[in-house]
């Protein structure tokens, strides 16, 4: 029997040996992995974010001149590509040949099958009925609905003032962002400016904090598999509260022939096709419209709310940087009578430059998975990627790397001049990914998060509080970068 077992335990070992070789026998650098959990121990066990982890991978294969190296996630090769010709082709040039997250997405998790998850024709026909809703002109028309909201997020921030207290901007952002997108995406007033117990707000942060067992399993085994056997991504009571949020929402709107400027009313104009000639390629099912609402909430609230929060906090510490936006918001607000426009908002350049280096040094999207759809040669390498790897970019990596940006630790909106964005290859700044897949809605995304840092900085002047833990770290189990804990910054009237 011992020797039953011994054996066992050899042919184990030699396996997991086996598995954990495998990008050395494809002749690729690998960075040698821990026994069976392979390079991500730290971030399995819940210990730093999955993200400092591509960021360590990329500028150590940087340091050692590999254009792209190997690892492992326990017995799974995950590609790496450092060097940005190869990931152009992957992301671009040769696209159809990783046109997948990797996400988990199947029908009888109905909130799954969103335009972030799917992939092949599926996502290609949602991405073709969906793009239309994207346009800088449909964004415009949600102008004022967005500026709405500063109302409430001003007169956040007034009151901790009032009451002398340092704000936290965090929470002030991520509520800003929760009544926007619960206005544009289901034509709701969640007034979670004023309500920090709001149901969009509560179910926001539950999504935001995700099950380390349901995410190992989600990466790890196959869709096909888990759907089947009852697998939720997202917990039942948060499937149950936005499927009913945007049934209810449907029903109420056709019922009394309500008209808004706002993603539902878009969405409900694909899927109501009678007397037009939509055809079912252009038309959305109900499934498909509640799948799709409930990812713009997610992406729409955490990833701007995340940028006002960084943007802020690096402004609390460059007073500098800070006086000069502003002193810019004004001059351009004067020239147009005060208001939020978006013809003013479109002229403030140091504005975009300002928030692009946030979208540096602390993109949202850190690291971006992709998965190889077919057999794929890497060009001019002799590596070759088999069908079903995963790939991720560490765009985070990229984005420190002092080859583009000198002093990448420091704050410098000056790296996005157009003299020195000229220096650079477009594929070192990709917060919002690059080719076919790169992320739909980028203009809503960075149109809130303009118009929050408009109306704060236009009104109020912000330090950072003793109470905000520096240096920053970073949350351990979080599905965007963020910061672990509270922002808290003072703020005075200016």
């Amino acid at each position: 029997m011992l020797l039953y077992v011994v054996l066992a335990l050899v042919a184990f070992i030699l396996y997991v040996k086996y598995k954990q070789s495998y990008w050395k026998r494809r002749g690729l650098y690998q960075f040698e992995p821990d026994f069976f959990v392979g390079n991500g121990k730290n971030e399995i066990l819940g210990r730093r974010s999955i993200f400092l982890l591509f960021r360590d991978i990329y500028e150590k294969a940087r340091a050692l001149k590999q254009d792209h190296v190997g690892i492992y996630f326990f017995l799974e090769p995950l590609y790496i590509p450092t060097n940005l010709n190869i990931i152009k082709q992957i992301m671009i040039k040769d696209f159809p040949y990783f046109q997948g997250h990797g996400g988990f997405a199947h029908p009888n998790d109905r909130l799954s099958m969103n335009l972030f998850n799917l992939e092949g024709e599926l996502w290609r026909n949602l991405r073709t009925k969906l793009t239309p809703t994207f346009t800088s002109g449909k964004m415009k028309m949600m102008f004022e609905t967005l500026v709405s909201k500063t109302d409430g997020l001003e007169k956040l921030i007034d009151g901790y003032i009032t009451r002398k207290e340092p704000v936290d901007i965090k929470e002030a952002a991520a509520r800003f962002t929760t009544d926007i997108i619960a206005s544009c995406a289901f034509g709701i007033e969640s007034d979670a400016l004023h309500n920090d117990k709001n149901d969009f707000r509560e179910f926001g942060k539950k999504v935001f904090k995700p099950n380390p067992l349901v995410l190992f399993l989600a990466s790890t085994v196959p869709a096909y598999i888990l759907g089947p056997l009852g697998f939720r991504f997202i917990a039942q009571d948060v499937e149950e509260f936005f499927i009913e949020t945007v049934m209810n929402t449907i029903q109420y709107r056709e019922k009394n022939k309500i008209v808004r400027k706002d993603f539902m009313h878009l969405l409900l104009q694909l899927r109501n096709t009678e007397g037009n000639k939509a055809t079912d390629a252009q038309t959305l099912t109900d499934d498909e419209l509640i799948a799709q609402c409930f990812v713009f909430f997610l992406a729409g609230f955490e990833t701007s709310s995340t940028t006002i929060t960084f943007t802020l906090l690096e402004l609390g510490l460059n007073q500098d940087i800070q006086d000069k936006l502003r002193a810019e918001i004004n001059d351009v607000l004067d020239q147009h009578d005060g208001r939020i426009t978006y013809e003013a908002m479109m002229e403030m350049k140091y504005l975009d430059m300002v928030i692009n280096e946030t979208l540096r040094k602390h993109p949202p999207a850190a690291s971006i998975s992709r998965v190889c759809s077919k057999k794929y040669e890497v060009p001019g390498t002799g590596v070759t990627i088999e069908k079903g790897t995963k790939v991720q970019i560490p765009v985070w990596g990229i984005h420190m790397d002092p080859e583009y940006y000198p002093e990448p630790d420091k704050f410098n909106p000056e790296n996005f001049s157009a003299e020195n964005k000229a220096k650079r290859s477009e594929m070192a700044f990709i917060p919002f990914g690059e080719g076919p897949r790169m992320c739909i809605g980028l203009r809503f995304g960075v149109m809130q998060t303009k118009i929050g840092l408009i109306s704060l900085l236009k009104n109020f002047k912000f330090t950072v509080n003793e109470k905000t833990r520096t240096p920053i770290q970073m949350e351990k189990v979080s599905f965007v970068l963020s910061v672990e804990g509270d922002v808290w910054l003072n703020a005075s009237r200016v």
